[in-house]
């Protein structure tokens, strides 16, 4: 069940996905001529694609460039995934607070800079491992209050009776970029070198830093006379939600089980392409590139499927397919001209499904969150989904270090069906053609 993160050859679930689900027409005219809406959708997207392509780019450089195993391999994506455990609910909290204008240009800022400098220490020759992980820690702090942010900055941005069609829009963008992200970042490494991927990475964050901070309108904000405690309170406030709706609930298990395994998939993934079938760089690129038409497949299907033959069939049907296809990638074997041809088909294939499964549970978790809670239910479904991921990845580059990167990769896509499997067995299973 993607999302709330990335996939193999992208990601995926929970922590929000797109509501192109309402099944309607296309944004209306009047969304897209409001200027501060398509400087906020403009930048969204860049930083999506920022985000999401780094999540490769990173571990990419540490494995061509600073020769690094799987071991290290999994250290590093634990490390950049780690803020999201640590930092998500707090986050959560504090943007209630805040203007969401000024936290997403500065996480925009910050991680431009982290990968700049990267980038830079990449082609000079200077950067180590203890640098790459400063750098994927920095990226996945400032990645958490963006995400936050944006969600929060919608509600505050468009009027009541756009809001739905502007989140679909934005919500689409990201659950694309959370598909495309990832290709992208490999076909960058495979074309550009890792260090030039790296600043073109940071060009992105750029030019989400250039759209978002021309936004003109004013945001209300609650004034600042709480105290800490308070905070917490509003935490408990989103846990508590989360945990007493059956339908949220079940989203924030199956996301937790889909992005703990795909962590550790991802790990054995990124080393099983170049060294156990021994494709060329631009071989990698390719197939991590077919899951961007596969995503836009997905988003078409979103569209339609749901309000045909029930949101929870949808669910439960497209995360199986997307999530089992990914069984057969250890099973390859043989020349890159058999190989690479079937990854295509593989990646593309996860790549629809994947996109479908985003769509529609994000329509299901929006459906379902009151107004003022729809910050903090984000957070704490991120928190719940993506918390486990630094520990897949760790777990992933363990297997491969000990049971090789075939088997452990059959074990880990092995454990991502453990997510259609919770759906199949929740109420989120009988959700109909109409949400609630």
């Amino acid at each position: 069940m993607p999302d709330a993160s990335s996939c193999p050859p992208s990601s995926s679930s929970s922590s929000s996905s797109s509501s192109a689900s309402d099944a309607g027409p296309p944004v209306p005219p009047a969304l897209w001529r409001d200027a501060d809406f398509r400087r906020l959708w403009v930048g969204q997207t860049a930083s999506q694609l920022g985000e999401h392509s780094s999540l490769v780019i990173l571990p990419l450089i540490a494995v061509l460039t600073l020769d690094a195993g799987a071991g290290r391999v999994g250290v590093l994506r634990a490390v950049g995934q780690a803020p999201i455990l640590l930092l998500s609910l707090l986050v959560g909290a504090w943007v209630d607070r805040w203007r969401t204008r000024t936290v997403m240009v500065l996480a925009d800022l910050g991680r431009a800079l982290a990968l700049g400098a990267a980038a830079l220490a990449g082609l000079l020759g200077g950067l180590g491992l203890p640098a790459l992980l400063v750098v994927a820690f920095t990226v996945g702090a400032l990645s958490v209050f963006f995400d936050v942010a944006y969600q929060a900055s919608l509600v505050r941005l468009v009027e009541r009776d756009r809001l739905t069609r502007a989140t679909s829009a934005i919500e689409g963008s990201r659950s694309a970029a959370q598909i495309v992200g990832p290709a992208l970042g490999g076909a960058l490494v495979s074309l550009l070198s890792a260090p030039i991927a790296a600043a073109s990475c940071a060009l992105s964050f750029a030019g989400s830093f250039l759209s978002i901070r021309r936004i003109r309108r004013r945001e209300s904000i609650p004034k600042r006379s709480e105290r800490a405690p308070r905070v917490w309170r509003r935490i408990h406030e989103g846990l508590r939600f989360v945990v007493g709706d059956p339908s949220l609930r079940t989203v924030g298990l199956a996301s937790a089980a889909f992005q703990f395994s795909f962590a550790a998939t991802m790990t054995g993934y990124l080393l099983f392409l170049p060294r156990e079938l021994h494709l060329s760089g631009g071989a990698v690129g390719l197939t991590l590139a077919a899951t961007g038409p596969g995503a836009l497949l997905g988003s078409l299907l979103a569209a339609r499927l749901p309000s045909r033959f029930g949101h929870g069939a949808v669910l439960v049907s497209a995360a199986a397919l997307g999530d089992g296809v990914m069984l057969c990638v250890p099973a390859l074997r043989g020349p890159s001209v058999v190989t690479i041809p079937s990854l295509v088909a593989v990646n593309f294939v996860f790549g629809t499904f994947s996109q479908l499964v985003n769509v529609t549970v994000t329509a299901v978790r929006q459906a379902v969150t009151p107004d003022g809670m729809h910050g903090r239910v984000a957070a704490t479904i991120t928190f719940v989904g993506m918390g486990a991921s630094p520990l897949g990845s760790l777990l992933g580059g363990f297997l491969a270090g000990e049971w090789g990167l075939r088997t452990s990769l059959l074990v880990t896509a092995a454990g991502m069906m453990l997510s259609p499997a919770l759906m199949a067995l929740s109420p989120l299973a009988r959700l109909g053609r109409e949400l609630p």
